[in-house]
């Protein structure tokens, strides 16, 4: 099994470049078999997820060539098979070939999606608006299947503002016959990413970005090109290793404003920081105060930003606290921080108190998740003498190069 081996308390020095949104890419893939013809999604990032849906599009029959960091994906000569359960459980993403199926044939068949064990992720919010579009489900097991005669425009409430079902229904609403209005709908820069790569197919979509999303049902989708945004989690997982061992370290090729709940929180908490354009840089380290988060829906604080955050509040003099209110199994990182010296305590109403500041020294530790691993690294990173982290495939199936992109500023970091 491999594992990340990691001599911790470099400070690091340089610019790394952040990759293309891992959930704009692994929604964006599926949604072009909506096409009928030839697209060209740029910017995708390296990541097993990504091979994990090219492994899906080409048991559909797609043909699938892959350029560094371009996907071409000509769809014309797709089949509607099921999707076995070997590929579908590899992430969580492969439920968006649910809405890009039904769209395109009407009928779906396929096993429950995987990912990463972080609390319950029901699906219940896409099917419903899979019902509400006209499609019927049946349900065995881990078995489901989705089909309808025909798919009509209708109006849309998501009890909760879900990223997946609003991309989801979105996929299966693009083709339907009439208007689709999805109301409470999530407003995260990945949905407006994808409503503009099947805009740019030929879809009417308008509203992406706001919480309400109108969609005008189209017969046909034409090829186009189109770009990935950048990655808003991947920035701000590599600004907060800037804040705590950054000495010149650049954050490069970022849109700032997708991450401002993360920047107010560090200037919060005593970072100085310069913010560009298109960069962020941290030219030293500071003294650092406690600061209080809780996770919301966009804008607010990102649960995925949650955990590598941890690391950091350790560092800081005083009482933090972290409330999770998206996921109820996202302090998995937790142990394993407190066993590598951090003062922690979680309580029943999914808060985390970090007394700070501690000297976090390096050992044995598992990465339980993606972005918990994400912390484990970050811990690593800070933490005296050598870190070893395990089931690191969590890591890999979201973070692009992420060992070369370090070493480059001067970490001491491989895989072993």
């Amino acid at each position: 099994m491999s594992k990340f081996k990691i001599e911790g308390g470099n400070l690091l020095r340089g610019v790394i470049n952040i990759s293309g949104a891992k959930n704009s890419a692994v929604a964006l893939i599926p949604a072009a078999i909506l096409c009928d013809e030839e697209t060209t999604i740029m910017n995708v990032p390296e990541i097993s997820d990504v091979d994990s849906l090219e492994e899906i599009l080409m048991c559909l029959n797609a043909d699938v060539k892959r350029e560094k960091n371009t996907v071409i994906i000509d769809s014309k000569n797709v089949e509607n098979k099921i999707i076995p359960e070997e590929l579908s459980v590899k992430l969580r993403a492969s439920y968006y070939f649910m809405g890009a199926l039904l769209g395109k044939f009407h009928k779906v068949e396929m096993y429950f999606p995987g990912g990463c064990s972080i609390g319950e992720r029901p699906i219940d919010l896409h099917l419903k608006g899979f019902e509400k579009l006209g499609a019927t489900i049946s349900e065995e097991g881990s078995y489901i299947k989705l089909e309808a005669k025909e798919l009509k425009g209708n109006k849309i409430y998501l009890d909760i503002p879900s990223v997946g079902a609003t991309i989801n229904i979105m996929l299966a609403a693009v083709k339907a016959k009439g208007k689709t209005v999805i109301e409470n709908a999530a407003q995260e820069p990945e949905i407006v990413n994808v409503a503009t790569y099947l805009n740019n197919m030929g879809a009417k979509i308008t509203g992406a970005g706001t919480s309400i999303i109108k969609i005008e049902g189209v017969n046909t989708l034409k090829g186009c090109f189109h770009e990935v945004i950048p990655d808003r989690i991947e920035a701000g997982t590599y600004l907060i290793i800037a804040a705590l061992l950054g000495n010149d370290l650049t954050i490069n090729k970022i849109i700032p404003s997708h991450i401002e709940s993360l920047i107010s929180k560090l200037k919060e908490a005593g970072v100085k920081m310069e913010v560009g354009e298109d960069y962020i840089t941290v030219k030293e380290v500071g003294n650092y105060k406690a600061v209080k988060v809780k996770t919301l829906v966009y804008p607010g604080f990102p649960t995925d930003l949650q955990q590598p955050l941890i690391p950091f509040l350790t560092q800081c003099n005083g009482l933090s606290k972290v409330t999770e209110t998206i996921w109820e199994n996202r302090f998995q990182n937790i142990p394993d921080t407190i066993r590598m010296g951090a003062n922690i305590k979680v309580n029943e109403n999914r808060t985390a108190i970090i007394r700070g500041k501690t000297k976090l020294t390096g050992c044995d530790v598992s990465a339980t998740d993606l972005r918990g691993g994400a912390s484990m690294l970050i811990c690593g990173l800070i933490a005296e003498g050598t870190t070893t982290i395990d089931n690191i495939k969590y890591i890999l199936r979201g973070y692009d190069n992420i060992v070369e992109k370090l070493k480059e500023v001067g970490a001491k970091i491989e895989l072993i």
